[in-house]
């Protein structure tokens, strides 16, 4: 330190030659303690620089190697100890390892260094609790927690937004992207699933964080029919599974955190795995090559902003690849015409998710988004096309009681040029239970008969089809 207090720049012999002397000669407690932070902060920003150096002799060593890096940032243990042991290397290296560091609450200069790098605040104490936790949500210095898909106010908050920045920071340096004033948004997505977006300078009008974790590794069905979840019942479950081998066309509404990817996927799982199925997402969620690697399936990510490689590309290529189901992840405008052309051409057994407020609103919904296409259209023809091909079974998921649940499954009809909703299943808050309230209609039923016999005689003793 100067007369002043000012710090000096760094160097490596220099410091060499001061930790010499202090051989000789150990400096006063108050040096070691304004000098150790002084130290501290430009040791920061060199660690900072090594991590953030690609490792590896190929490509797929330095994705991992970054990949590893997110993972610590966010909290995962082994990744969290790989990423300090690196760091104690480096310091061993340099001959660092027993520089002061002040009255700072950590047991090593090595800890010391990881908190500032790669450490999140006052996160770390939210993350010592994952059990449920879904997703941690940060807006300016407050910090909400998702439990089994509840919000709720968490009892740390961030003392600075500054904070909050650096850890945007070392996220997009560790992922050679950026967040700035040209660029104000960024996103990290880890192989696992779990997903980090982040905004700020003034694209929000403070900085946000919001990290999701990826929580379960593969769901079912019969997973979702354990006590544990209450998505659904037996009787349910027997009738999903002959919705899926009937091949009927799917679409699933509901607000966020309700499971919707958690359906999606547990029906997907039911499909036979030699049948080809394409998914379409604009980010990686579903994952089923990894989670079923015994399907036959191709996986599209898709970027709206990018037209070679966007969702119409995305339909045209999937279109070629001889696809026996498509699972689009949610239909948006510029892609809705494509996905309703693909499920009237023979592609039987889709399955989407749209925004919606109930499931007779699909439908219009889907009609609204086909007429932005700008070609002139006749909306009713659009309507009636969509509820007799597109859409004939819907699902809509709701939170009861903190548990994620499938409270309707309806069939669409166009009857007398309007829609209709029938009533398969509903689940009935007064009861605590699900009740078949309508059969499913004689068209359907048919269908189910010529598809799957045995599933069609399972359905006519639960009262979902009427006797033939």
């Amino acid at each position: 330190m100067t007369a002043d207090g000012a710090s000096k720049r760094f160097s490596t012999s220099a410091y060499a030659a001061d930790l010499q002397a202090s051989i000789a000669e150990p400096p006063q407690s108050a040096r070691h303690l304004s000098g150790g932070l002084s130290s501290l902060q430009a040791y920061t920003e060199e660690v900072r620089q090594m991590l953030a150096t690609p490792r590896g002799w190929s490509d797929e060593q330095r994705r991992q190697y970054a990949e590893k890096l997110n993972r610590a940032v966010i909290g995962f243990p082994q990744e969290r100890a790989e990423m300090l042991a690196i760091i104690a290397d480096w310091l061993i290296k340099k001959r660092l390892q027993h520089m002061p560091f002040g009255n700072l609450p950590y047991g090593s200069l090595a800890e010391a260094l990881f908190a500032e790098v790669i450490g999140m605040n006052v996160l770390e104490l939210v993350l010592r609790n994952r059990e449920g936790l879904e997703e941690v949500q940060v807006v300016g210095t407050g910090i909400f927690e998702v439990r089994d898909g509840r919000a709720a106010a968490s009892p740390y908050r961030f003392q600075d937004i500054s904070h909050v920045e650096r850890i945007q920071q070392n996220l997009v340096l560790f992922n050679n992207d950026r967040i700035n004033p040209r660029k104000r948004w960024a996103e990290v997505l880890l192989s696992d699933g779990s997903r980090v977006t982040m905004t700020g300078f003034g694209f929000t009008a403070q900085p946000t964080l919001t990290i999701r974790f990826y929580t379960v590794k593969r769901f079912n069905l019969e997973t979702l029919w354990r006590p544990e979840y209450r998505t659904i019942d037996e009787d349910m479950l027997k009738l999903l599974l002959v919705i899926v081998r009937s091949r009927f066309n799917m679409v699933v509404i509901g607000a966020t955190n309700t499971g919707k990817t958690h359906l999606i996927k547990a029906l997907i799982a039911a499909m036979p795995d030699e049948e080809r199925i394409v998914t379409i997402e604009g980010r990686f969620e579903l994952m089923l090559a990894r989670d079923f690697p015994g399907k036959n399936v191709i996986e599209y990510e898709s970027d709206e902003d990018d037209p070679l490689h966007g969702p119409r590309q995305a339909f045209k290529l999937a279109l070629r690849q001889s696809p026996q189901r498509i699972c689009h992840a949610e239909i948006r405008d510029e892609d809705a015409n494509i996905y309703v052309r693909a499920c009237t051409r023979g592609h039987e057994g889709s399955i989407t998710s749209v925004h919606a407020n109930t499931l007779e609103d699909v439908p219009d919904t889907i009609t609204d988004m086909c007429m932005l296409d700008g070609r002139g259209m006749n909306a009713g023809r659009m309507t009636r096309r969509i509820v007799e091909h597109v859409t004939q079974i819907g699902f809509e998921m709701r939170m009861i009681g903190g548990f994620r649940k499938l409270v309707r499954i309806g069939e669409y009809e166009w009857l007398n040029g309007e829609i209709k909703v029938r009533d398969v299943v509903r689940y009935e808050d007064s009861l605590g239970r699900w009740i078949f309230a309508e059969p499913l209609s004689s068209r359907a039923s048919q269908r189910i008969f010529r598809h799957d016999p045995e599933g069609g005689q399972t359905l006519q003793a639960l009262g979902a089809i009427n006797p033939c």
